[in-house]
């Protein structure tokens, strides 16, 4: 069985972010910080993605990749998939599985441009975590799928996704606006415009792919029963 690239991205993400832990000169070397990529360690846009504060850090973000990356329906036909690295292979054909990991990986580095802007001499700032790569497949989605109910976990009651992203954006830029709580709210905001761009962009460009076109017909043809859900899409 062929595995998939979302779950190939979070085994490699676990494995080294667990090892990451307990490791301080593994993190000190993968994390991302605005002087040392200043000296020219520009990997570091891209390898704080695979190292996490904690547990609870790590199994958020993997979980939501596996969500709507994976994105596994079960119906009484068999399972279903409607992730965004199938809908890029729906799209793109057997070359979809790349066009998704690039993706992430320049998402990665994409999220935290305005990071470094503003902290390229700051000594104290460090980031890490996937966020930002995870936030661009979120919104690729959404893109794909704009009535597809989202809300908080564990919460049953969900709202239209595009809906969703709307507050989404909203609030995070009053999080980081408003600072302190050791988040870096700019990436979660940079990483979720990135996919929205990148998906468009690609899917216009080499497969002349209205997705832009199909995410507005897809509202305009929304029913009442959409904007709330009891249960996901």
């Amino acid at each position: 069985m062929e595995i998939s690239v979302t779950l190939l991205l979070i085994i490699i993400t676990c494995i080294i972010s667990f090892t990451s832990f307990n490791n301080q000169k593994l993190v000190d070397q993968l994390i991302f910080y605005p002087p040392a990529v200043k000296r020219g360690q520009w990997y570091r846009f891209f390898s704080c993605g695979l190292i996490h504060a904690d547990i609870g850090h790590l199994l958020f973000n993997m979980f939501a990749l596996y969500v709507f990356g994976e994105g596994r329906v079960n119906t009484p036909y068999g399972p279903v998939y409607a992730g965004v690295e199938f809908q890029f292979v729906e799209v793109f054909g057997k070359m979809g599985k790349l066009v998704y990991l690039a993706m992430y990986i320049l998402a990665l580095g994409a999220s935290l441009i305005p990071t470094y802007a503003k902290n390229k001499n700051n000594y104290y700032y460090k980031s890490l975590g996937a966020s930002g790569a995870v936030s661009a497949v979120v919104f690729a989605s959404i893109l794909f799928r704009p009535l597809a109910g989202m809300g908080l976990f564990f919460i049953p009651i969900y709202i239209a996704g595009f809906l969703f992203g709307i507050i989404y954006l909203l609030v995070s830029n009053w999080m980081e606006k408003k600072g302190g709580d050791n988040i870096n709210h700019s990436a979660h905001i940079f990483g979720a415009v990135f996919g929205l761009g990148f998906t468009i962009i690609v899917c216009m460009a080499f497969r002349d792919y209205p997705v832009l076109s199909l995410f507005v017909e897809q509202i305009k043809n929304m029913r009442p029963e959409d904007i709330i859900q009891f249960g996901g899409g």
